[in-house]
């Protein structure tokens, strides 16, 4: 029976395990990849404390910690795949893809999200070779370039806002007849010199050979086939939450995402806690995320010791 379960190794899974381990609780953890989505970010500049550092390195600094503060009461189950949480009695059960099934006395949801990805020709080959799915780790890589953003909702126009501190253009192109973002925004966005929206377009290809040279879209108004040269390529087409393991269990939102309370992180069923990317808090960081999940270990140790 372990005191706690930590599903994920991402910032949020990390931070918790070494917090958890500090506080001397029996925890394990059970995570499909240390280091979750950043893994595959060549040069993250955000992650405070390193001015840079690849999304590699970073998981790997995450395992280090870890093993070093977790001697005698962590352990870490990296590639093991959640499968199912349930409530039994005044515990729970944790099953895993690989057939197992461990028992504890509380969970920590730090799952995290995955990025919707572009589905069209040269979007798979050319993936962090010009397309990326964050602003905030990759866009300094594009200083003065030309650059597109793909989607028409708030993540979209914030993405754009960033970029445009260093890039030389940005173009939006929006799928939808008009922006899903809220309208102070879209208008703050739209008035910079250097930005420029197409609203009801779909990219239909990305050009490159070794990096990203420009892509094709189409302008659904009147069927006209456009080029675009741009060496970047920010998609905001939304994230797909991994937490189709806990469905029927915990409260959602309308995106999938588990319903926490702000303050301490305790989703709708007592003894489960989630953050990062997997929960319904605004703003969706690495930094944001360990933040959180620090949180719940406050509250989950509190919970263990009342």
């Amino acid at each position: 029976m372990y005191d706690l379960i930590i599903i994920g190794a991402g910032p949020a899974g990390a931070a918790a395990g070494v917090y958890a381990s500090r506080k001397k609780l029996k925890t394990l953890i059970l995570s499909s990849e240390v280091g979750g989505q950043s893994v595959v970010s060549p040069d993250i500049q955000n992650w405070i404390g390193t001015p840079s550092i690849s999304g590699t390195d970073l998981a790997n600094s995450f395992k280090k910690h870890l093993e070093a503060a977790g001697k005698g009461t962590l352990t870490l189950k990296d590639g093991e795949k959640v499968s199912a949480i349930k409530k039994d009695g005044n515990h729970f059960t944790v099953a895993t893809e690989a057939g197992h099934t461990y028992a504890t006395k509380t969970v920590l949801v730090a799952s995290g999200s995955g990025r919707r990805k572009l589905e069209v020709p040269g979007a798979n080959k050319l993936e962090h070779k010009g397309i990326t799915y964050c602003a905030s780790c990759d866009g300094p890589l594009f200083d003065g370039q030309d650059v597109a953003v793909i989607g028409g909702g708030n993540a979209a126009f914030e993405t754009a806002a960033q970029l445009l501190a260093y890039v030389k253009s940005v173009t939006l192109l929006n799928h939808s007849k008009g922006f899903k973002a809220d309208p102070v925004t879209v208008e703050k966005v739209l008035s910079h010199p250097n930005m420029k929206a197409v609203d009801e377009s779909d990219v239909v290809e990305i050009k490159g050979d070794k990096f990203v040279e420009g892509l094709t879209y189409k302008y659904n108004p009147t069927g006209e086939m456009r080029e675009l040269k741009v060496t970047g390529v920010f998609v905001e087409i939304g994230q797909t939450p991994n937490t189709a393991f806990a469905k029927g269990l915990l409260e959602f939102d309308p995106y999938n995402r588990i319903k926490i309370d702000p303050r301490t992180q305790m989703t709708s069923v007592e003894g489960i806690w989630a953050a990062g990317d997997c929960s319904d808090v605004l703003y969706h960081q690495n930094n944001i995320a360990a933040g959180d999940a620090v949180r719940a270990v406050e509250d989950i140790y509190l919970h263990l010791h009342a």
